[in-house]
């Protein structure tokens, strides 16, 4: 089989796992025991918190460990939201981009349902970037009862693989005193992830996307950035977040976040190179086939490991079927949305119309892709959706 899905889950890396397996295995002590096995467990949570914040660039104390992005994307709209207006009644509205991943669209949503907020959506452009004069006319608001609680801008887009300038929009943000939160999770060892650079409040991360098994992730909050806990219990992770450490998923996650950042520069040339190659090989190769997100080609700023299409006149998840049956594997867009009978919202959002976007795949790189297998994936892709619109 041809994995090209790795923006829905990566391999765990086998050196994440060596490095998981004792406090699977004899060191399963509590980290907030007090006798000596619980004292290891802690010495080491703490000690994969100093390594991941020495990657982000941030102070230990500044990381909330979480069970994945989707809580650290709940945790850091809902969190910051609540915290702010308690501080000051009139800040609630909440502005996600129109693109983001449904855990920040639906929480900023569950914001508006149950606790009275109004959630905006920021709009983009045809390749999926953020409208700064639109982006900075939300946050100004148009009248005093609805001051800004949070806005929330994804770093890098899971389907269309579009990179924002999240430094230009966290000083837009600055400027009207409105914390930013940016879901980094398809950026992981793609992007730079240093928080004083990107200039936001708070950033997600997922370490299933870089190595470990599912179920750890992390959000860095900025200092001073006031967050009210979702979860209630024990008072982990200095009261942020409540629950028993996944110590051993920490050490893993350390492990999988210094990997990325120590090979990041090799695998984005050597997924650049790839990705060209299918964008060319799929473009060139399937009639009337409809590049989605920005154009490399054309300067546009696309993550180095994410192609994405619409083949018009067929079903993207036939496609996905048929594909698989070739030994290809892919995906329609975002893993999360799986089994949706609904259009992308993040292909609406550029403006194609539902119809075109029902038709969407995406194919996303990995350490392990090679040339052959983008070629095998371009020859698999043309000869289905020719079979599909009824071709020879």
């Amino acid at each position: 089989m041809i994995y090209l899905d790795h923006a829905a889950t990566a391999a765990p890396r086998r050196d994440v796992l060596e490095a998981m397996w004792p406090w699977l295995t004899t060191e399963y002590g509590n980290a907030s025991s007090h006798h000596e096995r619980g004292r290891r467990a802690a010495r080491a949570l703490e000690d994969a918190r100093e390594r991941v914040a020495a990657v982000l660039h941030a102070r230990p104390g500044e990381i909330v460990l979480t069970s994945g992005g989707t809580e650290a994307d709940n945790l850091a709209v809902k969190g910051i939201a609540l915290a702010r207006r308690e501080r000051r009644a009139t800040r609630t509205r909440v502005v996600p981009s129109a693109i983001e991943h449904h855990a920040v669209l639906d929480s900023a949503a569950d914001l508006a349902r149950y606790d009275g907020f109004e959630a905006r959506t920021a709009p983009v452009d045809a390749s999926g970037v953020v409208l700064p004069d639109a982006f900075r006319a939300l946050l100004r608001g148009d009248d005093a009862a609805a001051e800004v609680a949070v806005a929330s801008v994804m770093l890098a887009n899971n389907e269309v693989g579009t990179v924002q300038d999240i430094a230009a929009l966290a000083e837009i943000a600055a400027e009207h005193g409105v914390p930013l939160h940016t879901d980094a999770v398809q950026a992981a060892g793609v992007l730079p992830l240093d928080v004083r650079e990107l200039g936001v409040s708070a950033l997600s991360l997922a370490g299933h996307k870089i190595g470990t098994p599912p179920g750890i992730g992390l959000l860095w909050v900025k200092r001073g950035t006031p967050l009210r806990p979702l979860l209630s219990g024990g008072g982990h992770e200095r009261g942020r977040r409540s629950g028993t450490s996944t110590v051993a998923g920490a050490v893993g996650l350390a492990v999988a976040l210094e990997a990325a950042e120590r090979e990041r520069g090799e695998f984005v040339r050597h997924g650049a190179a790839l990705r060209d190659r299918l964008i060319g090989g799929i473009l060139s190769g399937v009639p009337g086939a409809l590049l989605t997100g920005p154009d490399p080609s054309a300067g546009g700023n696309r993550l180095a490991t994410n192609a994405s299409f619409c083949f018009p006149g067929v079903n993207g998840e036939t496609v996905l079927v048929d594909l698989e049956n070739r030994g290809v594997l892919v995906s329609s867009g975002s893993a999360c949305s799986a089994g949706s009978t609904e259009p992308s919202h993040v292909l609406t959002a550029l403006g194609l119309p539902p119809e075109v976007a029902s038709t969407a795949v995406r194919y996303s790189l990995g350490r392990d892709t090679t040339c052959e297998d983008v070629d095998a994936a371009v020859t698999a892709t043309a000869d289905v959706v020719t079979a599909l619109r009824g071709g020879s």
